[in-house]
């Protein structure tokens, strides 16, 4: 699905705080993640709202943003936290996305945001807004897999590549063709990623490392951003791959998976599978 919007995936972190959890390290930095949602979004004056459906403390993790989006320069921030699909269908949350120019959904769980905004009409004023205007919409951690259509639901890193235990789901939509695994390299999610491009071996799979994202210009054309890398699976060429047949909690085994590691600067076109890798000069020069 093509937009006009711009879609903005992170994988969990994207500050620069020192605590161990992410919800309450909001030490952004100018030329970080954040500063560059806000530039997609035209600028401190832009009306930036932030989604904390996916919290389970959405009032501390949407004062944070608040204040780090304050930091920045931005004083038009509205915190919405919609915990029921009624609060979706009209009234106060469709008139706040209406005059929004950025929403920004928080960590958590992402089944909460596919749960309660999902198949909603809130869900489908921000898809028509991605279509039809210059809308962003970024997400972080949880905020960020629940974009995808099929969604990673659940499921532990150790116990990863025996089927079944990668629980799967419905997302939000905004992107058909990718499945997104957030905190991909701290969390070492590789065996949870290749489990679910296994089952769904037509969607290529998206791992992204802590403070780093992508821009999404029209549903396809990806820029790697922050300071991490992005870990991409092709599941479309493998030559073993038997996910249908096996028996839940079976080992499994992949063969011709293709794998690519990209950093900030590189792009690629989810429909193409295309690459074009940042430019270096040469050491010393």
């Amino acid at each position: 699905m093509e937009y006009r919007g711009t879609l903005i995936p992170v994988g969990g972190n994207e500050d620069k705080g020192t605590g161990l959890n992410e919800m309450y390290t909001m030490d952004f930095i100018e030329r970080g993640i954040l500063a560059r949602v806000v530039r997609e979004s035209g600028g401190p004056k832009a009306n930036i709202v932030v989604i904390t459906t996916a919290s389970s403390i959405p009032r501390e993790v949407g004062e944070n943003y608040r204040r780090a989006f304050a930091a920045l320069g931005c004083e038009n921030i509205r915190i919405m936290d919609v915990r029921r699909k009624g609060e979706c269908r009209g009234g106060e949350s469709l008139k706040c996305v209406e005059n929004a120019d950025c929403l920004m959904f928080s960590g958590g769980d992402q089944s909460k945001i596919a749960r309660y905004i999902g198949e909603t009409p809130l869900h489908q004023l921000i898809l028509e807004k991605l279509q039809q205007t210059a809308f962003v919409v970024a997400g972080t951690s949880a905020g960020a897999m629940a974009m995808s259509k099929q969604m990673i639901a659940g499921g532990s890193a150790v116990d990863s590549m025996q089927k079944g235990n990668v629980r799967m789901a419905r997302g939000m939509s905004f992107l058909e063709q990718v499945i997104i695994d957030s905190h991909f390299i701290q969390r070492g999610r590789f065996g949870r990623l290749a489990e679910a491009v296994a089952r769904f071996p037509g969607n290529l799979g998206i791992g992204l490392a802590e403070d780093t994202g992508l821009v999404i210009r029209q549903g396809n054309h990806c820029e790697v951003i922050g300071s991490g890398m992005v870990i991409l699976f092709d599941a479309r060429q493998l030559t073993h791959n038997r996910y249908v047949e096996l028996a839940p909690g079976t080992p499994m085994s992949l063969s011709n998976l293709t794998t690519h590691i990209l950093a900030q600067g590189d792009s690629f076109d989810i429909r193409e599978r295309s690459l074009r890798i940042f430019p270096m000069s040469p050491a010393g020069h």
